[in-house]
């Protein structure tokens, strides 16, 4: 006999977690529309040659090659792989559909995708990606780099995740920061970006000997983690770096989009407390140009950032000769989700089953089964009890799914046109005439 078991890596749950995680998407959804984004889908696995047109050796390292059994036979060699983001698909979706498209195009997806790293806390080999993105036909306003991070906002809110705080930068910053530096070589300058982006994680001493190893200067290298350091307000931030002597155009760029999208933040509403303008900020990827976004759960840094992204200048350069600049942000839903879990921080999410209507007498199941069609014509999600079984094995069932109602209805009820009502959780019950069952749960419910 074979052992039952799911591979390492991925996110398999019980009926009530999976409640929860299936409300936790509902809210993501119904936020990203609320703010005029549109679904769209794409295939788990894409042509090879397209997939991995940005990635570098380490990224297809991590591919999951998709194979048939008579390909393999026949000496053939995979053409297909499953994605490992909802980044790339997108590029090719937007530059294959271009001409049927809106611009700027607003869209959300929400997938799996599939990574081929060593499974452990806070990285699954299948988990679950929530996205949005703003793609622009030659250029994209900043003003959407305000939005993004205020739709998370609200989100996070939504979910009553805690605490979290939505760290942001311009990579315009850093690089004209490096220029400043005499790291003028873009290369160079993506090299010691990525060090960067390692500091939390190697600490300041490691990254500062690396950075030095790349050619930067000493002085300079404890010079921009001094900056990059700087715990004040967004506005102390931004006065530290205007007060700066950096004469280059695009540290100016930088600094000027950083501070539009702190007064966008404003104007939109969102808390002070929820953003921090924070230059350690760089984000590894190298497509990103200019703001960053990173965003931790603040009692919990430990499972790193739950929802990042950043502006690209063009997404699609390979697949088209259009300029499609866009930004865009992730929400890595089973990293959070696990992390809440971890933490008992779980959202409440309302039961997929409102009703449960027991069977006390098996010679009345025609009459529960009308009172059911009835209840789910006035917009109840109810389910019929149609087992042999005793009430108490029925309520055990109730409260093991999170079932709130159980409804009772006996020879006794039937000759005097009632129901009875129990609250499963309140442990409450009561008895009300027939027609009057659909007001009883709207006082239990709330709905």
């Amino acid at each position: 006999m074979i052992t039952p078991r799911t591979p390492a890596g991925t996110l398999e749950l019980l009926p009530r977690d999976q409640m929860i995680f299936q409300h936790m998407m509902d809210v993501i959804r119904r936020i990203y529309e609320k703010f005029g984004f549109v679904q769209i889908e794409t295939p788990v696995f894409e042509l090879k040659d397209i997939l991995l047109t940005k990635s570098g050796g380490e990224t297809e390292k991590q591919v999951y090659f998709v194979q048939s059994t008579g390909s393999v036979q026949q000496g053939y060699d995979a053409d297909m792989a499953l994605r490992f983001d909802l980044t790339v698909p997108l590029a090719r979706y937007v530059a294959e559909h271009e001409r049927d498209l809106a611009f700027p195009f607003r869209r959300y997806q929400m997938q799996r995708v599939y990574r081929g790293e060593r499974a452990q806390r806070g990285r699954s080999r299948e988990f679950y990606q929530c996205d949005i993105d703003v793609i622009g036909k030659d250029k994209l306003g900043i003003g959407y780099d305000a939005e993004v991070p205020a739709i998370i906002v609200q989100i996070f809110e939504a979910l009553k995740v805690g605490d979290f705080t939505i760290h942001f930068n311009n990579r315009k910053i850093l690089r004209g920061l490096l220029a400043g530096y005499g790291v003028a070589e873009e290369e160079q300058q993506k090299l010691v970006l990525r060090e960067l982006d390692k500091l939390d994680k190697i600490g300041a001493d490691k990254v500062r000997a690396a950075m030095v190893a790349l050619g930067l200067a000493e002085n300079d290298a404890a010079e921009l983690l001094r900056l990059t350091g700087h715990a004040g307000t967004k506005d102390e931030v931004l006065a530290a770096l205007n007060a700066l002597p950096i004469d280059n155009e695009m540290f100016k760029t930088g600094v000027h989009e950083a501070t539009q999208v702190v007064e966008g933040l404003r104007a939109l509403g969102v808390a002070e407390k929820r953003t921090r303008l924070n230059l350690s900020i760089a984000r590894g990827l190298d497509y990103y140009t200019g703001t960053v976004y990173e965003t931790q759960i603040d009692a919990h840094p430990e499972f790193g950032s739950v929802c990042s992204g950043g502006r690209y200048d063009d997404l699609a350069s390979h697949y088209t000769k259009s300029k499609l600049p866009g930004v865009g942000i992730s929400i890595g839903l089973t990293r959070l989700f696990e992390c809440l879990q971890a933490n008992n921080l779980l959202p409440a999410a309302p039961p997929t089953i409102q009703v449960l209507i027991a069977q006390l007498d098996p010679q009345l199941r025609a009459n529960n089964l009308t009172l059911a069609s009835d209840l789910r014509r006035a917009g109840y999600a109810v389910q019929v009890w149609l087992e042999d079984g005793k009430l108490d094995k029925q309520f055990k069932y109730a409260d093991k799914l999170g079932i709130p109602v159980a409804l009772l209805c006996g020879g006794d009820e039937m000759a005097k046109g009632t129901v009875v009502v129990k609250d499963m959780n309140a442990k409450t019950q009561s008895e009300v005439k027939r027609g009057e069952v659909a007001t009883a749960l709207r006082g239990i419910l709330g709905v």
